[in-house]
């Protein structure tokens, strides 16, 4: 199907018959499978979107073909499934993409620290040796935390090579002053923040006001400075698929490093059908301008298979370079432990409780 159809212009672990650990391991070298470096992962090693001149022709024309999009993303899950040896090195992947996230009332200092915990480690050694990746580093692809304990998850993940992500421009509605968010954004970045996932101003959108969100946008990538920062379209109050689309492009078109679905608090958050579309405006933008803009889906994202869901649509419509987490984060809080629990099940045949694996 073509771009143009959808959018015109703890224990030891008893093991039963292992799984090829050598099997497991061999997918390092195939797509996204278990490509995990011995190293640790750089998260920005993609050269950076540069802004692009204000110009709504590259969006006013926009149209979504519904149908075919619906289509697609209701077809794609079972042409190209994953299964064995095979999920299991997607599933070890996924885990290097997780922005591993507390965005909470209640969250404490302590609580950072255990989910900092958790990101260097977010799976028990004996379950990796069983894969054979016991000599692999794997962590997640960072920690995203509110602007108050981003100087605790620096600390907790000092020498880990792991980036702290921040939310900002008063997450999650967005709505105090522009000076304000400009203020947050440079707090977080002095604190340590090296990643900042902004929320832009939904209104701006609804009234179609575009030079305003282009300008915002813009705004916020200039007081990053070199922080990469994901824009927060929250989706799921967009109302129209177009609108997500217009407000894709113009983010990009601004600077963004990454277009993110949602917040998470919306009542609607990430679904495949908006994620086309998402995918599709990236794809746009990089035949444009040849830069190559990051994606990641929030909220709702919470079992492996969905991650494995949004693993192949990225695969399918962007290709090899959006499965690594320069270029593709899930947020996620629940999402590692149903992770680790397939991955135990791969090697064991049996299903551990979620209270064995707690976050952190």
């Amino acid at each position: 199907m073509t771009s143009t159809s959808l959018v015109r212009a703890s224990g030891a672990v008893r093991s039963r018959p292992a799984p090829s650990a050598t099997a497991v391991a061999a997918l390092a070298s195939e797509a996204p499978a278990a490509a995990v470096a011995a190293a640790p992962a750089q998260p920005h090693a993609a050269a950076r979107n540069t802004a692009q001149p204000f110009d709504s022709g590259w969006f006013d024309s926009i149209r979504i073909n519904l149908s075919a999009a619906e289509r697609r993303v209701a077809t794609l899950p079972g042409r190209r499934s994953v299964k064995k040896d095979a999920q299991a090195g997607w599933l070890l992947k996924a885990i290097t993409c997780i922005d591993l996230t507390t965005l909470n009332g209640d969250d404490t200092a302590e609580r950072v620290r255990r989910l900092c915990a958790k990101a260097v480690t977010p799976v028990r050694p004996d379950l990796l040796a069983a894969l054979g990746f016991a000599d692999r580093t794997l962590h997640t692809g960072a920690v995203c935390v509110y602007h108050r304990f981003v100087s605790t998850a620096v600390e907790a993940l000092a020498g880990t090579g792991i980036p702290v992500a921040a939310v900002s421009t008063g997450f999650p509605a967005g709505l105090i002053p522009h000076e304000l968010k400009l203020k947050e954004i440079e707090a977080s970045v002095r604190d340590g923040a090296s990643e900042i996932d902004i929320v832009i101003t939904r209104e701006h959108v609804l009234t179609g006001q575009w030079q305003k969100l282009y300008d915002e946008m813009r705004d916020f990538r200039r007081v990053a400075g070199d922080a990469h920062v994901k824009a927060i379209l929250a989706t799921g109050e967009l109302k129209t698929l177009r609108n997500v689309a217009k407000a894709s492009m113009v983010c990009m078109m601004a600077g963004a490093d990454f277009i993110k679905t949602s917040t998470g608090k919306e009542g609607v958050n990430a679904t495949p059908l908006v994620t086309l579309v998402m995918l599709r405006m990236i794809r746009q933008y990089e035949a444009r301008t040849g830069l190559r803009v990051g994606y990641k889906p929030a909220g709702g994202v919470s079992t492996a298979k969905t991650a494995l869901d949004y693993q192949v649509l990225m695969k399918e419509e962007l290709g090899r370079p959006w499965l690594e987490p320069d270029l593709f984060r899930i947020g996620a809080s629940t999402l590692l432990a149903d992770i680790e629990r397939q991955l135990e099940h791969h090697v064991t045949g049996r299903y551990s409780a979620f209270n064995r694996h707690p976050i952190g």
